[in-house]
């Protein structure tokens, strides 16, 4: 094949999902705190799936809930706005692009590893005394770009995952090798599609490369989160490689051994509770 130029990447755009408004408004209204919770009930009421799976959040086991939740505004009020605000987004992404279209691409597994991965920025935020929401929704959109491949260019991307296995290479190297181009471009070109924060589009652009200046220390956290879900393998990817970690990026968390195994449990615990009504 020839390689892609970033002209055909942003060529493919217009041809992409278009997300659901509610979840645009939740991601441009991650920093107020004057978000009307009557308001979004009633645009999240709109959509049935997701409603189903707020309520089967809301309704599940691992909460200990005494009576069953039938509205959105009482899972809103038992959950917690920041809480059904993760959901939303996560339910709404993992059900807005096709699966099945690539051959050998887990469509599963990647959303196992950015639900992993955004679990894991959650909570090295909350100890690092960070917005746990912008942790969260950047590790879920960290390899947003990889879904822009894979939707736009499933032949090429399966040349992509031949070659990564056939060479044991990490995926953007394979990525690079076949494409010219990585996740990461494709993914910094829909976060500017899709009007971002600043903020958001670096943490994307940059979890690859936090040392890079102006990176910010929000692409520290999912880089760091990333290597923390690889390093726990739970995605179940067989080819899974651990990324090497930035220095840089490691020292700046300023935690200690026993806080990471914490952070470890609880990303676990956290991700167990999420995967079990989105990923069923």
């Amino acid at each position: 094949m020839s390689q892609l130029a970033l002209a055909d990447v942003m060529a493919h755009l217009d041809d992409l999902p278009t997300l659901p408004a509610v979840v645009m408004d939740l991601l441009n209204s991650i920093d107020q705190e004057d978000v009307d919770i009557g308001t979004l009930a009633k645009k999240v009421s709109y959509d049935q799936a997701l409603t189903a799976k707020t309520l089967r959040m809301a309704n599940s086991a691992s909460h200990g809930l005494q009576v069953k939740v039938t509205t959105i505004q009482q899972a809103i009020n038992y959950l917690g706005f920041q809480a059904t605000r993760n959901l939303v987004m996560t339910a709404a992404l993992t059900g807005c692009f096709p699966h099945g279209r690539c051959r050998g691409f887990d469509d599963r597994g990647f959303w196992r590893h950015s639900i992993a991965t955004a679990c894991a920025a959650r909570v090295l935020a909350r100890h690092l005394k960070f917005n746990q929401d912008y942790a969260f929704t950047a590790g879920l959109l960290h390899d947003i770009g990889r879904l822009v491949l894979v939707t736009c260019f499933p032949d090429d991307y399966a040349e992509v995952l031949e070659h990564r296995a056939a060479h044991d290479l990490f995926l953007l190297e394979a990525e690079h090798a076949v494409l010219g181009l990585d996740h990461v471009v494709a993914g910094l070109c829909l976060a500017e599609h899709w009007h971002f924060s600043e903020t958001m589009i670096s943490a994307i652009a940059n979890h690859h490369g936090p040392d890079r200046q102006g990176a910010g220390f929000l692409a520290a956290i999912v880089h760091v989160a990333n290597a923390i879900v690889h390093g726990l393998d739970l995605a179940h990817d067989s080819d899974e490689l651990v990324p090497p970690v930035s220095g840089v990026a490691w020292t700046a968390m300023g935690l200690d051994e026993a806080t990471y195994l914490h952070i470890f449990r609880e990303t676990e615990l956290h991700y167990g509770e999420i995967a079990a009504v989105l990923l069923a």
